[in-house]
């Protein structure tokens, strides 16, 4: 992990941000499509894609801890389950439906060019603040509704050597994924120049993944830094505000690591810190990893006549993802790409609440568009 140069963690989470958001444009790569086509049109080959990654990822993670190169295992700001693990996924999966898009889905539309996105990510950013409002009160709720104190992931809870599971996952889904290769499952029909098969974006993106644990020692995340940037607008008008807020004065980041002594520190607040080093890059990059993708493929456009109602649903989708953020907390790709695949029971309620938040977001979508 690289811990002794801000500006390398800026240049190698900017390059990270890059590869996703390439990645994620040429094989429209976006959780919400996943989940939202599975209830809306019974097609499950999206999910079938998301277990491939899921899969790769916990191979790589486990593989990479094997060799010793993870010496922050679990990683940093992970905590016990608690039951609003699961409510923040149910609140996330209603946003992230009707804001046509997950949080890095938001951010690679928004580098195409999309102005629903756009505004989708002005909402991540008021949610994220909004949720300052509640936070005492949630953060009781998180106590109280603990349900296994001390215990991060599921081997930690069983004490279990993570490989175990890791085999007793793998065998029945490497079967799986044979059978779907071997029915065409995983392809997709592509007649568009560029496209890359969301398969092959699966592994590159468990690639990156790696890469993001092995050098910033976490994985690809970047709600941390939309909640920074709602205190550092509202620190503008409103310091007082701020200042009295527990959530901007909380740390959520503060470990030493193990191998080089330094002490890791970040949290919500307004300040520049070492998660706003790695994650602003990090989303930065994936936007303009997006526009490249779109320049070069000629699809870069910005269509300013948009339904306003489509506008509405997008601005109160990224509001309620950047509640949900908070509340879970982190967002789908913390979780999906980095916490499920090491089995932080974090991850996994929060996998289990994106299921009826997605069919809420799908039986709510319906109601609006009739």
């Amino acid at each position: 992990m690289i811990t002794g140069s801000l500006v390398l963690i800026i240049i190698t989470g900017l390059l990270l941000g890059l590869a996703a958001g390439f990645v994620m444009h040429r094989s429209d790569y976006c959780v919400a499509g996943m989940f939202r086509d599975a209830f809306i049109f019974g097609r499950f080959k999206g999910l079938q894609i998301l277990l491939l990654q899921v899969a790769v990822t916990m191979l790589l993670f486990e593989l990479a801890r094997q060799a010793g190169l993870l010496p922050l295992y679990p990683f940093p700001i992970l905590a016990p389950p608690a039951l609003v693990n699961f409510l923040g996924g149910i609140i996330f999966g209603l946003g992230m439906v009707l804001a046509g898009g997950c949080v890095f889905g938001t951010l690679y539309k928004m580098g195409a060019g999309s102005v629903v996105s756009a505004v989708a990510f002005l909402g991540l950013i008021l949610g994220s603040g909004l949720y300052a409002l509640v936070h005492p009160w949630w953060q009781q709720l998180a106590q109280a509704t603990a349900l296994a104190p001390g215990r991060i992931t599921v081997p930690q809870l069983f004490n279990l050597d993570p490989l175990l599971p890791l085999i007793i996952f793998w065998l029945p889904t490497i079967f799986l994924l044979w059978r779907w290769g071997r029915q065409g499952a995983l392809q997709r029909p592509a007649v568009v120049a560029g496209y890359l098969q969301p398969w092959r974006a699966a592994i590159i993106l468990a690639l990156i993944g790696l890469a993001s644990y092995l050098l910033h020692g976490m994985p690809m995340g970047v709600t941390t830094s939309f909640t920074k940037f709602a205190a550092m607008g509202a620190a503008v008008v409103a310091p007082d505000w701020v200042a009295g807020q527990t959530l901007f004065q909380a740390v959520s980041l503060d470990v030493i690591h193990p191998d080089s002594g330094a002490r890791l520190t970040g949290g919500p607040g307004p300040q520049p810190d070492l998660l706003f080093a790695i994650q602003v890059p990090l989303a930065l990059g994936v936007v303009l990893g997006s526009t490249l993708s779109a320049l070069l493929l000629r699809e870069f456009a910005v269509r300013l006549r948009v339904p306003p109602l489509q506008l509405l649903s997008a601005l109160a989708g990224g509001i309620l993802m950047g509640l949900a953020a908070r509340m879970t907390p982190a967002c789908n790709v913390w979780h999906l790409m980095g916490g499920l695949p090491i089995m932080a029971m974090q991850s996994i309620l929060f996998l289990l609440g994106l299921f009826p938040g997605t069919w809420l977001g799908v039986k709510l979508f319906r109601l609006l568009v009739r």
